[in-house]
């Protein structure tokens, strides 16, 4: 019986999960791919914030996992909400892509004027260096956005570096360095969540990448110290138990940033807390101009 491993329909979702099965079956395991439609896929035409954040595209595939239509599921990891359902756990870690942004535009930079981006966290950081710029919303999959670009309805768009990668498109435009523009905490990292179980343990056998998988948890435990999820402007980066983060106001004029070095969860947690200290005023500030409760 081979192992049902479940992903979401985009193209980069399947290229995702198709990178699972092939690993999977280098390995000696058969496993097939089922589609599963999320609410974060049907409704596109307002901010995260307003649907419920980064779980909107997950819930249902925990739900099927957890009801037994599939094994295990395939996720960009960035996400995956801090609050999981009991009994799921997140058995393998691949080795992180490319963490970075890419702005892609195909006119000269010094002539960008609007940006195309629902990211609270890209929209403060490019306000931030580029304060005359105009950041519309938009949502959709990569091959939406660069429709719309096209189109000419931006002049650029924000997209993950490895998204691109993954699904082997070579686009004009500028790679934005993490060490400037700090990404989404997990950013460019695959991950496959499971049953508590046998098939977890194998898969975390087969694919689990220790090294990756140190750093993104000490990234996800900054993010869950500091709260605010895909609300509150922020980016966590750690590589190799080096740390950068910051938290910025939603207009992008002002910043606090903290860098260090980890080598436990306990570093981690305390990272965060003093970051969340620090940043009280714009993560209070973010809450209430968005009309959310912390």
């Amino acid at each position: 019986m081979p192992l049902k491993i479940g992903t979401r329909g985009s193209a980069l979702a399947l290229a995702q999960a198709d990178r699972v099965i092939s690993l999977l079956e280098d390995a000696g395991v058969e496993s097939k791919r089922v589609i599963i439609t999320t609410h974060g896929d049907t409704v596109t035409g307002v901010p995260l914030h307003e649907i419920g954040g980064q779980g909107v595209f997950v819930r249902a595939l925990d739900d099927a996992i957890l009801e037994g239509r599939i094994d295990a599921a395939v996720h960009s990891m960035k996400d995956i909400p801090a609050k999981r359902p009991r009994g799921l756990v997140t058995c393998a870690v691949l080795p992180r892509d490319s963490p970075a942004d890419f702005l892609v535009h195909a006119q000269q930079f010094q002539k960008i004027r609007s940006i195309g981006t629902s990211s609270t966290r890209r929209k403060a950081q490019l306000l931030m260096h580029h304060p005359d710029w105009r950041i519309e919303p938009l949502r959709g999959n990569v091959d939406t956005r660069l429709r719309k670009l096209r189109e000419g309805a931006y002049d650029g768009v924000v997209l993950a570096e490895a998204g691109l990668q993954r699904l082997g498109l070579c686009v004009k435009g500028t790679r934005l360095a993490p060490e400037m523009y700090i990404p989404s905490p997990n950013q460019g990292t695959i991950a496959v969540v499971g049953r508590e179980g046998d098939d977890a343990a194998l898969l975390a056998h087969l694919l689990d990448h220790p090294e990756t998988r140190r750093d993104v948890t000490f990234e996800r435990v900054v993010m869950e110290e500091v709260g605010g999820g895909c609300f509150t402007p922020q980016g966590v980066y750690c590589r190799a138990g080096h740390i950068r983060a910051e938290i910025l106001s939603l207009d992008g004029c002002r910043r606090v940033r903290r860098e260090g070095y980890l080598s436990s969860a306990d570093d981690a947690r305390e990272f965060g807390q003093l970051l969340r200290r620090d940043a009280s005023g714009l993560i209070q500030e973010a809450y209430m101009r968005l009309g959310l409760k912390e």
